[in-house]
């Protein structure tokens, strides 16, 4: 869906995917494709404004080098900062650690002149109008891979947590 949220806002994107997901990510509106299994990504792109990484730390450092003086890079996966601890109300001993976890990516960013912040998703009633409004009109179109029944809850983790899911788990209720 992030995918279909930058295109909405008219930004140019570019994602990462193997060979056999290039057509899906082309009709949600990626401008730029690159197989993470023959290619490096931080080779090929350069100049970007923002970078939204959901990867390992790993995939976060390379992100860094693909943009340019003053871009922006926000990580839904971590290490959080301490302007998150502090917006959480986190105690002193959680703010220390997580300033610590994050100083080796936040010293990386202020050496190559980026910003670098860590977004923690919460529930936002006027964002979640937003979103239904999109997805009523079907401006933004949920992909969903799979649908399991609340008894397997567990072979839906499972499934997720292999990397091979194509869009939305969805656990059935009823």
């Amino acid at each position: 869906m992030a995918i279909q949220f930058a295109k909405h806002l008219g930004a140019f994107v570019a994602t990462t995917a193997s060979e056999k997901n290039f057509d899906m990510l082309k009709a949600l509106g990626a401008d730029i494709i690159i197989d993470y299994k023959k290619d490096n990504f931080e080779n090929i792109l350069k100049d970007y404004d923002v970078v939204l990484n959901s990867q390992d730390v790993k995939t976060l450092e390379k992100s860094l080098t693909i943009l340019k003086p003053g871009g922006s890079i926000i990580s839904i996966s971590g290490p959080p900062t301490p302007e998150f601890a502090k917006s959480i109300g986190a105690s002193a001993i959680i703010r220390f650690i997580i300033w610590l976890t994050s100083l080796k990516i936040r010293n990386r960013a202020k050496n190559l002149n980026v910003n670098y912040s860590f977004l923690f998703m919460k529930a936002n009633g006027r964002q979640l109008e937003q979103i239904a409004d999109l997805l009523a009109s079907e401006i933004i179109k949920p992909i969903v891979d799979k649908i399991f029944p609340f008894e397997q809850t567990n072979d839906a983790f499972d499934y997720m947590e292999s990397g091979h899911a194509k869009g939305k788990v969805v656990v059935k209720v009823k």
